[in-house]
């Protein structure tokens, strides 16, 4: 299970307003975890450049204020013909808010809810308890859609979990929402979805005209929880599918959730209770997009040691599987990395996920768990994967802990080795910027709970880009699993307390 989560703001670089980005790179709006259903975080920004990246420094014009704790993943949505885009902030007091991503200002705010307050849960570390996983945005239907935890829902007693959907244009919830979770699953028999033994960490996925919903349970494992996917066509909230492991626990607690390749849902799971027999823990599991799975090996993964990792706690669920497409679709192309907290990572044939013990690769590559969402980036045939550990196996000159890059090779025998190693002080999780998609890239993290400074990497090498951090005094309230947005030119990223803007 993943460690603590603990509460965050915004942190806003500007980059450079005197270099014009295409138009296309101005209006894209960013409407899920890490940018994209299959969880890259790669962010294309025209015009950002290391050298550019370099020269970051306080822009005291930007202003703005969010009430609660906030451990989403901001979302970026620019209407069609609007000037300005908005920053959509989901907070633990059940707040949606709209902000204006020029200046800061508030648009729009709506409250869904009292939120659940620690004492009302048999466990758990997040008080109160509201928003937590990261909405997803259907620009179809201009909404956002989300997971909220209310303590006076109008059709049950005691904690819910409701799914709304809400209009992006004023916040107002959207005819047939909110969804209440645990009523919608009684209805189809089956598992008992619980409410307060099920907390919804993990990111939102809208696929297919789908909202995908994983959940886990709370900080300390206590009492009867599942790992679920539950699922709610956007076009009638009333149709509500779901799956969930056949053991007791197996959580999905990875916050990016669950990661989509244009095919398939892949979902990563927990340790199981008391399992005997494999039940769906430890896992990388697919779902089609009426989550539903076979019992064949092709469609799931775990290792051969699960029970072990099981009796350790060592989740294979604590990072999303990451989708790996390589430039020139060489043979052995599509494959899928998971890491887990017993520090290894794993390389699985996506069109056949090998079943237990099946993977193509397996190794140590970190000395701590990994608990983190990965991204991606190519580097001519390979592709390079960086997050957030301590490097088992990192070259002799590489600058220190914290920040870990993967060089993967595919082929017939597909292998991946220890690329660079970086010095960064935190817990925070890291996105990488390019120009195009292919070209300039520049790994950021932020230092959360260490040394709370924004760093960056040149991507090919580790080498350091603001070598003191940015700024020269470490900020206040950033916490960890803080993960970076970019839109609009601007990096945002989780913290505590106010909104900085940073511009070179």
């Amino acid at each position: 299970m993943i460690g603590k989560l603990t509460t965050t703001i915004f942190l806003v670089l500007l980059l450079a307003p005197d270099v014009p980005a295409p138009a296309t790179a101005q209006t894209s709006s960013v409407t899920t975890y890490h940018g994209q259903a299959d969880r890259s975080g790669n962010f294309v920004v025209p015009g950002l450049t290391t050298d550019r990246a370099a020269a970051v420094h306080l822009d005291p014009n930007f202003h703005g204020a969010v009430a609660g704790s906030i451990y989403a993943q901001p979302l970026y949505w620019r209407a069609p013909g609007s000037a300005a885009g908005l920053l959509i902030v989901a907070t633990e007091d059940n707040t949606v808010s709209a902000l204006n991503a020029d200046t800061g200002a508030l648009v729009w705010t709506r409250s869904l809810g009292q939120p659940v307050t620690r004492a009302s849960l048999p466990c758990g570390n997040i008080d109160p308890s509201g928003i937590t996983g990261t909405p997803a945005i259907d620009e179809a239907t201009q909404a956002v859609y989300l997971d909220a935890f209310v303590s006076d829902a109008a059709d049950s007693a005691g904690p819910q979990h409701l799914l709304f959907g809400l209009s992006l244009m004023d916040g107002s919830t959207l005819p047939g929402w909110p969804v209440n979770v645990a009523s919608a699953l009684s209805a189809q028999g089956g598992a008992a979805f619980t409410p307060t033994t099920q907390n919804q960490r993990s990111a939102l996925t809208v696929a297919g005209g789908t909202l995908y919903v994983p959940y886990g349970g709370n900080f300390g494992d206590c009492g009867e929880y599942r790992g679920w996917v539950v699922g709610v066509r956007l076009s009638d909230p009333s149709s509500v599918t779901a799956w969930s492991t056949r053991a007791a626990g197996g959580g999905i607690w990875a916050p990016g959730g669950l990661s989509f390749d244009g095919q398939s849902l892949y979902a990563a799971t927990g340790n199981t209770k008391g399992a005997t027999e494999w039940g769906d823990g430890e896992a990388v599991i697919r779902l089609t997009a009426a989550l539903t799975r076979s019992d064949q090996p092709q469609d799931s993964f775990a290792p051969s040691d699960w029970r072990d990792l099981d009796e350790e706690d060592a989740d294979l669920g604590a990072t999303n599987p990451l989708p790996l497409d390589f430039p020139g679709a060489q043979a052995g192309s599509a494959l899928l990395l998971a890491l887990g907290k017993d520090g290894k990572a794993y390389l699985l044939d996506r069109t056949n996920l090998g079943g237990i013990g099946g993977s193509l690769f397996e190794g140590a590559v970190s000395t701590t768990p990994i608990r983190t969402a990965p991204v991606r980036y190519p580097s001519g045939n390979d592709m390079l994967v960086a997050f957030q550990a301590d490097g088992s196996a990192c070259p002799a000159a590489s600058g220190g802990d914290g920040l870990v890059v993967l060089r993967v090779v595919a082929g017939a025998s597909p292998t991946l080795r220890t690329e660079w190693c970086a010095a960064v002080d935190g817990r925070g999780i890291p996105i990488v910027t390019t120009s195009d998609g292919t070209a300039d890239p520049i790994v950021w993290i932020v230092g959360a709970e260490g040394d709370n400074r924004l760093h960056a990497f040149r991507g090919d090498t580790g080498e350091p880009l603001l070598t003191d951090g940015v700024p020269a005094d470490a900020m206040t309230g950033l916490r960890h699993f803080v993960t970076i947005l970019a839109a609009q030119n601007r990096l945002y990223v989780a913290a505590d307390g106010q909104i900085y803007a940073f511009a070179f």
